[in-house]
């Protein structure tokens, strides 16, 4: 008998390997796959300007990124600064030190954006802020009187979308996921209504456009892994086990094959790094190092620069 309807995702066309540049934007659940992959030592880059949510806002932010911040786009409630298209972790209690981290932040996704050639982009939540007509990344906390509250359409989102593969994107593939976390403040209807927009708008745009993939880390929460006990305690967002799942099939689908068969020496020498000996000055935790800076020796391809300090400093420490 089969119990659960287990995903089959097809390799895709074009890959992500350790010759690539990414960058990844979007929600809390692009952070979880991006911190993997830096995990496993890819250039990558993620949310420069924080965590965004809705569609817009993530295209506000690669649009404005090459813009400096002005002054005036900044509004204060007594305590803090911020800005109503960034993340609240920006905010600062001077309107200086919340500029230099806005336009520090910006020039960063600038620098990122520009030598990326794979682009990971999660849409959350299709439910959107708007304020004197603007769509806002984040309300900071102020009344709900002075937003309307809106759900972008399909048509919105692709439009939207197209301008910027055919303008700044042109020439970097797109890797675009639906969060599969769950947004229960808009009610279990209001938030099956925003995933089927985001849905449908992810397949438009994987339809239209040849350098656009859709990868289906929704479907694998909610109809592979499809139970309770794969969601955190909040039960809205995967618990650690399913993240691991969907990185799983994330990495056979979307990885090249060069990249999969690097991981597990490149997770390897990671952890060891982050291991702890019982004698840091024993002859045995001198050889584990030099064994250790031998594979780094063996892996060119990624970057281990925080590792071998940490092996040759031990060496060091115990000559």
């Amino acid at each position: 008998m089969k119990f659960r309807t287990e995903i089959e995702i097809a390799p895709a066309a074009v890959r992500i390997g350790y010759e690539n540049r990414i960058v990844a934007l979007g929600s809390c659940f692009a952070e979880h796959i991006a911190r993997r992959l830096a995990r496993c030592k890819f250039d990558v880059a993620v949310n420069p300007t924080g965590i965004l949510f809705n569609p817009l806002s993530i295209a506000a932010a690669i649009r404005d990124c090459n813009r400096p911040v002005l002054r005036e786009e900044l509004a204060s409630d007594g305590d803090v600064w911020y800005h109503f298209g960034f993340h609240g972790d920006f905010a600062a209690p001077t309107a200086d030190e919340a500029l230099e981290r806005m336009n520090t932040a910006r020039q960063t996704a600038a620098q990122a954006l520009q030598k990326a050639d794979r682009i990971l982009l999660t849409f959350g939540t299709a439910w959107v802020y708007e304020r004197g007509g603007e769509v806002v990344a984040n309300c900071h906390r102020r009344p709900a009187a002075e937003f309307v509250r809106r759900r972008l359409s399909v048509g919105e989102i692709v439009d939207c979308f197209a301008k910027l593969v055919e303008g700044p994107l042109a020439g970097k593939h797109i890797f675009l996921t639906v969060s599969p976390v769950r947004h229960l403040g808009d009610g279990l209807a209001g938030n099956a209504a925003s995933k089927a927009v985001l849905r449908l708008a992810a397949e438009e745009l994987s339809e239209r456009f040849d350098d656009v993939d859709y990868f289906p880390a929704f479907e694998i929460l909610t109809d592979d892994l499809r139970d309770y006990r794969f969601y955190a305690d909040d039960l809205a967002h995967p618990a650690p086990q399913a993240v691991e799942y969907v990185w799983e099939k994330f990495a056979g689908s979307i990885l090249s094959e060069r990249a999969q068969t690097l991981l597990p020496e490149i997770e390897a020498v990671v952890t060891a790094a982050a291991h702890r000996p019982r004698n840091p000055q024993g002859e045995a935790h001198r050889a584990f190092c030099r064994r250790m800076l031998e594979r780094i020796e063996a892996l060119p391809e990624a970057d281990f620069t925080a590792e071998a300090q940490y092996f040759r400093r031990s060496l060091e420490i115990n000559s």
